[in-house]
């Protein structure tokens, strides 16, 4: 299992990025836009610093929704490799068996 704080560090940074979604995407399109003039360019990038850096997309990280676990973790089901490997032998994921050859 891991550490509480971490875990929480990671759900208040998905909180803040989808507070901040709809602002940071339209500061972000004025701050790439190039038909604007470069003052105001420049005045987009201003405000997109002074946003928390937590509300950034890129900060969060993906954990296994199960135990917590940073690393080894499958996309598609959201859960570490370990806690898959669990699952699949006690049968709780669908068509899932160990493979032998």
């Amino acid at each position: 299992m891991a550490k509480k704080s971490s875990i929480e560090r990671n759900k208040k940074r998905i909180r803040l990025a989808e507070k901040y979604a709809a602002k940071r995407a339209a500061l972000k399109a004025d701050a790439n836009d190039q038909s604007i003039s470069p003052e105001d360019r420049f005045a987009a990038n201003i405000k997109l610093s002074q946003l928390p850096r937590n509300s950034a997309v890129v900060r969060q990280r993906l954990r296994c929704e199960l135990s917590g676990r940073p690393r080894g973790n499958y996309r598609k089901f959201k859960i570490s490799r370990i806690a898959l490997r669990k699952l699949a032998l006690s049968g709780q994921i669908p068509g899932m068996v160990k493979s032998s050859w």
